[in-house]
């Protein structure tokens, strides 16, 4: 089994130490994180939550525009690319954090993205976001993000047509990602290729509360995979 966490930490702007306890409670093998620090010496501060949580940094941050990857020492890593996306005039720069790893027998491709606000922008990372998961040449990947779109969306629905909505697939947990003070919406998700049988996935239950509300304005998303052996 594999544990995968999707987690948007606002660049680390709340309280990092709940942010660690957060992420060191989900026991996760690979955290896919959305709003990295990207400014002054944000990677020494990839590293502290890194250790602070009992993991390494894998790959992204800055030089992915914000997506982050973390890993345990579980994980072999292949190789990783950081991907910076077309970027529309008055809008953020947006970009996929990617890599590809061994755990046990199991060979994953692995993406995390924050997709844009706007939502013709939106749509079209939503297609290269396909098209970069056929490209990693790997039979399985897990996908996860902020999407900044719901189920019902035109980008979420469009990645749900080629991918597994692992929450859709097996529910567990809470379902609402944002906010921790009141969950109403699912805008982060984790997202397989169809071969990886989906166990689990939701918000955590039983993380400490004070800890997940000091933390950032997202929820944590785990899913845990079963991946076949390559």
């Amino acid at each position: 089994m594999i544990r995968v966490l999707s987690y948007n930490i606002r660049s680390m702007r709340d309280d990092r130490e709940a942010l660690a306890r957060v992420i060191a409670a989900c026991e996760p093998d690979l955290v896919l994180v959305q709003e990295a620090p990207r400014f002054f010496r944000w990677r020494k501060r990839a590293a502290w939550l890194a250790a602070h949580s009992g993991l390494v940094v894998l790959g992204g941050g800055a030089t992915a525009s914000g997506p982050l990857l973390l890993c345990s020492l579980r994980v072999t890593v292949e190789r990783t690319e950081d991907v910076l996306l077309p970027r529309t005039p008055g809008l953020h720069q947006r970009g996929f954090a990617t890599a590809v790893v061994r755990i046990g027998g199991a060979r994953l491709g692995v993406l995390s993205c924050h997709l844009s606000l706007q939502g013709e922008e939106r749509y079209a990372q939503g297609g290269m976001l396909l098209d970069r998961v056929g490209e990693m040449g790997v039979e399985h990947a897990v996908v996860g993000g902020d999407l900044n779109d719901r189920p019902d969306g035109r980008t979420f629905r469009r990645l749900a047509g080629e991918l597994q909505d692992c929450w859709a697939a097996k529910p567990w947990g809470g379902e609402f990602t944002s906010t921790p003070e009141d969950p109403h919406q699912r805008i982060d998700a984790v997202f397989a290729t169809p071969g990886i049988e989906v166990l689990g996935c939701g918000v955590p239950p039983g993380l400490p509360e004070a800890d997940v509300r000091a933390a950032t304005d997202h929820l944590p998303v785990l899913a845990a995979l079963r991946v076949p052996a390559a």
